[in-house]
């Protein structure tokens, strides 16, 4: 009878913690796969600060309601990594397993900026500024150094980040495309494509004409003619804004610039846009053609000619379909 009492007294020592033990680790588990306070999905920047700092932001936000809790299951689980700051997209309802999984794992949310084909320097800065999810100001942008693309960032990322990589890529596609292009172009180097390319991208929005009109500037180059391109002389009439709040004057058109390719012969000094890469291709690899003229045709697009008598009846119904009579 003694030694079963005895018995019984050490199979309880030993049985307590483990029980104890155990209804600790479901009670754990239950906290950490059960629903959180979360109401709807949502992008939430955590600070950075340590683990009170993160908890307390969770905690702020709705995503937990026990920062005690939160820290405590981080440091019973520390073995699965560093919780880490920044920007995360968090499920609806996210048990405190998702959210440790998340700070541990997730890749930060991606923000995005597109720079659109044809904006000059000024209005790429402008786009920066707006980015409200970038940091830092803007750096002087060389005109047409920047590779119209979209960029994907982190929140906070700096601006001189962003345009960093902007000009590292088309710096690339310029090099690389400058290295296969056709032989015989009236072009010194990669830099006067890009000039070109850049009156290219602002002439015609209709991809399949850009080879086309880039060979009409070709020709007008090898034949020592002006290019007589109508961006350019917005491009020097705004001083570099790249719009006008008036069509093209007379007036315009007799403004002495640099820029102005009816008053100069060749290219202008630099480009007057930033030229998308199918712009650079089309200078490069342009259509075969003797044409010397086009203008716009009524329908977005343009009439092309080889002969001034061409070109004249061309303007001509341009003109007509701009400009209908009265009834």
């Amino acid at each position: 009878m003694y030694l079963r009492r005895w018995f019984l007294k050490v199979v309880l020592v030993l049985a307590v913690p483990v029980l104890l033990v155990a209804g600790a680790t479901a009670t754990i588990w239950y906290r950490l796969e059960a629903p959180g306070p979360l109401t709807q999905a949502r992008d939430i920047v955590v600070p950075r600060g340590g683990l009170g700092t993160t908890a307390d932001a969770l905690a702020r936000e709705g995503v937990i309601d026990d920062p005690l809790l939160f820290r405590l299951l981080a440091l019973v689980t520390h073995k699965d990594g560093e919780l880490r700051a920044g920007e995360f997209s968090f499920p609806t309802q996210a048990r405190l397993a998702e959210v440790l999984h998340v700070l541990r794992t997730a890749r930060p949310v991606q923000h995005r900026l597109t720079i659109p084909e044809g904006l000059t320097a000024r209005q790429i800065v402008h786009l920066l500024n707006q980015a409200t999810t970038l940091a830092g100001d803007s750096p002087a942008i060389e005109e047409g150094s920047l590779l119209p693309q979209t960029y994907a960032f982190e929140r906070g990322t700096q601006r001189a980040a962003v345009t960093a990589r902007a000009k590292g890529l088309m710096n690339k596609a310029l090099a690389d495309a400058w290295a296969a292009r056709i032989p015989g172009l009236p072009l010194a180097d990669a830099r006067e494509a890009l000039v070109l390319a850049s009156i290219v991208e602002r002439e015609t929005a209709k991809p399949n004409e850009r080879p086309r009109v880039a060979a009409v500037f070709l020709n007008r180059l090898r034949q020592g003619m002006r290019l007589q391109s109508d961006p350019t002389v917005v491009y020097a009439a705004s001083d570099g804004a790249g719009v006008l709040d008036h069509p093209i004057t007379r007036a315009d058109l007799d403004h002495d610039s640099p820029f102005n390719t009816y008053k100069i012969k060749g290219l202008p000094p630099t480009p007057i846009s930033a030229p998308g890469a199918a712009s650079i291709q089309a200078v490069l690899h342009p259509e075969t053609t003797d044409e010397l003229y086009f203008v716009a045709d009524g329908t977005g697009g343009h009439a092309f000619a080889r002969t001034m008598e061409d070109h004249n009846r061309n303007v001509a119904r341009w003109r007509a379909l701009a400009n209908p009579p009265a009834r």
